[in-house]
Order: C-alpha cells, then structure tokens, then sequence
C-alpha cells in the first residue's frame, strides 16, 4: 500500500480504542517495526495526540473523544490557521465563531510540545482591529447562504449620492472584501446590469424563493477591478501626470491602489501616469496633498493650480 494508505491504516488501529504495540500494527499490517515507529512519529509530528506508555501492559493510544480530532495539520499549517484567524476577526468575516472554534479544536488535541511550538509562533503576530457592526455580520452571513445557494434577493438599499434609499431585486453573483469594506456583486433587476453594493448601505435584506444560476466565467474581482479603476482608452480624454520627488514618497507613490493602476513608468526621483483628465482634477489633488513638500508636480501645470485651489478653499474653511 502506499504511505499514506499505511498511515491511515495506523491511525484507524489506534482508534479503535485501548492500546495497541507496535509488534501488533507490525503484524496486522505486515510492516516492519521500524517502519510502525516512523509512521507514528510522523502522526505524532502532524498533530495527532498520541499517547505512549512503556513497559508491561505498554503500548499506544489516543487522546479521548480523538473523532472530532483535525488530522495531518504540521505546526505550519496549524499556525497558518490560527493566523488566519486572526486576520479574519480584524476583516470582520461573519464566521469568525465558527472559525474560532475550528481552530480551538487544533489546541484542544495537541500534545505539550506541538502547543509550546504553536505559541510560540503566535505570539509573533498581532493584528489592530477596528470597531465593526455586528448587524453587517449579520447581513453577510445571510448574503453568503443566498450567493451560495443562488436565490435572489430583496433589499432596501441607500444611495450615498442621493441619499435617499431604493428598493432592490438583485440576484447575489460573489461577496467581495476591498479597503475594509464588503460588498456584493451581482444582477440588478431594477438597473438591467451588474452593480455592485456595499453591504453596510443595505438597510433591509429579505431571501426570495427565486432561483438564479450564475454566469459560469463571470468574475467578480475582474468586475469589480474594471469599475474601480477603467483603463484608459480614449487617449483624446487622457493625460499625462508626471511627479517629481524623494524615491520614498515616489515608491509610496506607485504603490498606491489607485494611481498605481495609470502608472507608465518610474524612475528613482520620477514617475509618469496616464489618467483620464476628470479624474486628474477630481481625486489627484487630494492624493498627493499629504505628501506635502516631499513631491512636486511637473506636469500638467493646471493641475497645480488646481493643488493650490484646494488648499485655498482648505485654509478658507478653517479661517471661518
């Protein structure tokens, strides 16, 4: 049998309940009983609480209640989870109860030495989290039972442009996390389109009994993506941005969701972009104030003007 197949087998043998020797899984098996010890130490090593007594009446055996046991996680993968964990609490993942105790079960039926790994490899990862709503967990969980399920839903939704709210018949496609915000994608029957909604600007959700099926190569990030950042195609609409600046602030510059997306090339003091002209005016002035002194545009020169117009409206609000 192959290894795997072999260990398997070890394992189902110490699970069916007392204590079982080594020359006993060497003969059930026909192994040899050097290859028994490599298997257990192997399940030992991979998370399996195995008990072993010497002497008279010696042998191996398990922790109680071992069924509910995860199997062949190494100190890796197990420290991966628990991290996981911890990243999902910050993002504010509806199953973060189910997820803890999933992970509680892998402290649970460790031995001391895997714990003491575990722990140590813990304690080197921290991550701040933020105040959330519960109610949003709440929405989410019930949004991820219809996307996976694909029945379509009602929702009263508010429009922060309009502020004012409409009600909704969209069928669920993909639930997203981006810039700790969730939304989710899918068919809006009011708009005949694929729209996307915050989650936290969904007031009331209801589940119809209407099936849907999804679009089999749709994509919800590539959608999602393309709506957040168009790519630039009417080169009449577009123009050129060029910064210069400290190679930090350039680095921190090319690297940022958005501006990032329109750059075109970049050196250790300058970078180029190409975006389109409402969007130069728009939302640049406001990315690149914080930057303060450590960058200076060079071109287009309207856009400084416009820089230095957001800041006189600034200084003139704050005089009032």
């Amino acid at each position: 049998m192959p290894k795997i197949d072999n260990m398997l087998a070890v394992l189902w043998m110490l699970r069916s309940g007392g204590k079982v020797t080594a020359k006993e899984i060497s003969e059930k098996l026909e192994l040899n009983i050097r290859t028994v010890y490599r298997y257990i130490d192997t399940l030992s090593t991979s998370g399996v609480p195995i008990i072993s007594d010497a002497g008279h009446n010696g042998g191996y055996s398990l922790l109680n209640h071992f069924i509910e046991a995860p199997l062949f996680f190494d100190i890796e993968e197990q420290t991966s989870l628990f991290h996981a964990a911890v990243f999902a609490s910050e993002a504010g993942y509806y199953g973060g109860e189910a997820l803890n105790r999933a992970v509680s079960k892998l402290g649970k039926y460790s031995n001391q030495e895997q714990e003491t790994k575990r722990n140590q490899h813990l304690s080197s990862l921290e991550v701040i989290s933020r105040l959330r709503s519960s109610s949003v967990e709440s929405t989410l969980k019930e949004l991820e039972t219809s996307v996976a399920d694909e029945y379509s839903i009602k929702i009263t939704y508010q429009n922060s442009k309009e502020n004012q709210s409409s009600d909704r018949l969209i069928d669920p496609y993909r639930i997203i996390f981006w810039h700790r915000k969730w939304y989710v994608i899918g068919f809006c029957h009011l708009r005949k389109e694929v729209r996307s909604f915050r989650i936290d600007r969904i007031e009331r959700f209801i589940q119809t009994e209407d099936k849907f099926i999804r679009p089999v190569d749709f994509s919800a990030s590539d959608f999602f993506m393309k709506n957040l950042l168009p790519n630039v195609e009417d080169k009449d609409k577009s123009t050129t941005l060029v910064i210069n600046g400290s190679t930090t602030a350039l680095e921190e510059i090319c690297q940022h969701w958005f501006l990032g997306h329109y750059l075109q090339s970049q050196s250790s003091n300058q970078a180029t972009f190409l975006l389109e002209k409402d969007i130069l005016h728009t939302y640049v002035p406001h990315m690149l104030l914080p930057y303060g002194r450590s960058i200076q545009v060079i071109e287009p020169i309207n856009l400084k003007k416009r820089i230095i117009e957001v800041l006189s409206d600034l200084i003139n609000f704050h005089q009032v």
